[in-house]
């Protein structure tokens, strides 16, 4: 194993593109050497630290909570709203922590509602909002061709889809292309996209609200047997009533939360 790296291995192994790397060298962040040429060279155990320090779980600040939730229960624009995404992913420095955040916005927002303090009308504008928002950020992240292909997907009968926005970020900065199919997608639908080949992986997600587990079970089993037989990978996100693993069930991939589904994409694609 070389003692060091260079910027472009760095920049694989912590599932980041090349600025990334030479912004956290620049900043001190991520010590580093020049060699005669001028280009940066990594200490490996410098890397692994750094790796194990952005793994690092943090609670969302309750202050930055409050702060989005003001941003996007006001008049703001989409462009408003995707820049103050863009802020956090340059402070975070990876949009499954940004994804992290705003998914912990979104249930304060939902806590809100429950409670009164917002309305069916305010709840629905703000998450609007924020949608916009995030598909602008989608759209600017730039994928190489010949990479992996995601199809995404609401579970049948989940109409929310902000969660999948969310991942399609992570996706898209590990390098996958993705495939919208937006809320509630039909079992057969999806058979008939795998059978045609043209994807490597389907997610489907579920909120936390979906309780139904005899209707997931039943997806994850019509699905599930037409990717094993495909050899397409399956992933079952959101905090769903989705079953456990077990021998009578078609093989799986699960993950709850963003840094799981970084963690995972990453062992999935380099």
């Amino acid at each position: 194993m070389d003692e060091f790296m260079t910027s472009a291995e760095v920049a694989r192994l912590l599932g980041v593109g090349p600025t990334s790397v030479k912004r956290w060298a620049d900043s001190g962040l991520l010590p580093c050497l020049r060699t005669p040429g001028r280009h940066r060279r990594f200490a490996r155990p410098e890397v692994e630290k750094f790796r194990l320090r952005q793994h690092e779980v943090q609670e969302p600040d309750p202050a930055q909570i409050d702060a989005w939730i003001k941003l996007i229960d006001s008049e703001c624009g989409p462009y408003e709203v995707h820049s103050a995404l863009l802020f956090d992913r340059s402070r975070l420095s990876a949009w499954w922590r940004v994804s992290e955040l705003v998914a912990a916005v979104l249930a304060e927002l939902g806590r809100r509602w429950e409670k009164g303090q917002l309305s069916i009308l305010q709840e629905h504008l703000a998450s609007e909002r924020l949608a916009r928002g995030l598909a602008r950020c989608t759209e600017s992240i730039a994928v190489a061709p010949g990479g992996p292909r995601a199809l995404l997907v609401g579970a049948e009968g989940d109409e929310h889809t902000l969660g999948l926005q969310l991942a399609e970020l992570v996706f898209r900065e590990r390098g996958w292309t993705v495939l919208w199919g937006g809320r509630s997608m039909p079992s057969r639908e999806l058979v008939a996209r795998v059978e045609k080949g043209d994807c490597d992986l389907v997610a489907v997600s579920a909120a936390g609200s979906f309780t139904d587990r005899t209707k997931l079970t039943e997806q994850l089993r019509i699905v599930g047997s037409a990717c094993a037989e495909h050899d397409v990978q399956l992933l079952l996100g959101g905090r769903g009533a989705w079953p456990e693993h077990s021998p009578d069930l078609p093989r799986f991939h699960r993950v709850e939360n963003f840094r799981e589904l970084h963690e995972l994409l990453g062992t999935l694609h380099g």
